[in-house]
């Protein structure tokens, strides 16, 4: 049976059915009931033993990936990403999303060129997926993007689409941006469906997973990836070798989860996600906050800059009052963390 976007939104018995809902990746809705709208939403499987470091500094270029959020963790090999509108979405009037280059160089910028081009790599009539060649880009690596058994090289942005039904319930009327991937350097962003009043929401926080490294930034180098539409499955073949998986798990208009995982445990030594944003203040960020739950005491809420480093079972990254940076950007939350079973 065809698993769509929909379908995995209103009916979380399919996934529970099909085996997918599994501790590690346990139904989204049943996660969210009763959490905080500020705080991290425990998980009865996650381990606590995930280290969040600080590896942020400041700037004032409000266009640049200043912020960084390392997570370390020995032998994890499963968690979750959710991605939920900031606690002040409902406030919103009109968006702000326009790009802020005052105070930023971007003159040093390492630029390989490419021959641009749009192709759609894949349609049916609940999503879409679109992927983009620029004309130029920070990174030379040519990475394979494949659906359907036909292979795409050299993408340098993937967008998934969700197709939203017109109000007769049938024609699908706009796209809508959830997901999209930068496979020449490993970068992820999620966005949720837009909230009430709003046509469309902004991206705003990124993530890597797998394995990171430095080169003037960080980045995952990525080999091959494939797309699964029937299980919304994003297939990663790392350069390293190794290998890993992301599952469109539900898109909602509250929240986007995604469950990912790594065939290789994590080593302690070596980060195996990270966050990736933008502050220069916290009316010009996109994300301002970090907060958790401690194994033991009360929840904790830290600016994002400077928090230093932590150890819990899940965390939030986000903002608390409206910023003029990408006004609608989500909040990023890590969770469910499992480590790979003994053998």
């Amino acid at each position: 049976m065809k698993r769509t976007l929909r379908a995995l939104a209103i009916c979380l018995a399919v996934a529970s059915t099909a085996g997918r809902a599994d501790a590690g990746t346990a139904a989204p809705d049943a996660v969210a009931a009763g959490a905080d709208a500020g705080m991290a939403r425990p998980d009865a499987g996650a381990t606590a033993g995930v280290a969040f470091v600080d590896a942020s500094r400041p700037t004032r270029c409000a266009e640049e990936d200043n912020v960084h959020v390392q997570l370390i963790g020995e032998g994890i090999t499963r968690f979750r990403i959710v991605a939920e509108h900031p606690p002040y979405a409902a406030t919103i009037v009109e968006d702000s999303t326009a790009p802020d280059f005052s105070h930023c160089d971007m003159s040093g910028d390492p630029r390989f060129g490419f021959t641009p081009r749009t192709v759609v790599l894949y349609e049916d009539t609940d999503i879409r997926l679109v992927g983009h060649a620029f004309a130029s880009f920070w990174r030379p690596e040519v990475v394979g993007f494949e659906v359907g058994g036909r292979t795409e090289q050299g993408l340098h942005l993937v967008q998934l689409l969700r197709r939203l039904p017109g109000h007769d319930g049938r024609a699908p009327t706009r796209d809508i941006e959830i997901l999209v991937v930068y496979p020449s350097d490993g970068y992820w962003r999620p966005k949720p469906l837009p909230p009430p009043g709003l046509a469309d929401s902004a991206y705003g926080n990124s993530f890597l997973f797998g394995p990171i490294e430095e080169d003037g930034r960080p980045l995952v180098r990525i080999r091959h990836i494939r797309f699964d539409p029937a299980a919304l499955r994003f297939e990663i073949a790392f350069r390293d070798g190794s290998r890993g998986t992301l599952d469109v798990r539900a898109a909602t208009h509250e929240r986007l989860t995604l469950a990912l995982s790594l065939d290789l445990p994590a080593r302690a030594s070596r980060p195996f996600a990270a966050l990736r944003s933008m502050f220069v203040t916290p009316a010009q960020s996109d994300v301002a906050i970090a907060r958790w739950q401690p194994p033991a005491g009360e929840a904790v809420t830290r600016p994002i800059l400077g928090f230093g480093r932590f150890t819990a079972p899940a965390a939030r990254f986000g903002r608390l009052v409206p910023s003029r940076h990408n006004l609608s950007a989500p909040d990023v939350v890590f969770e469910a963390f499992e480590t790979a079973p003994s053998r």
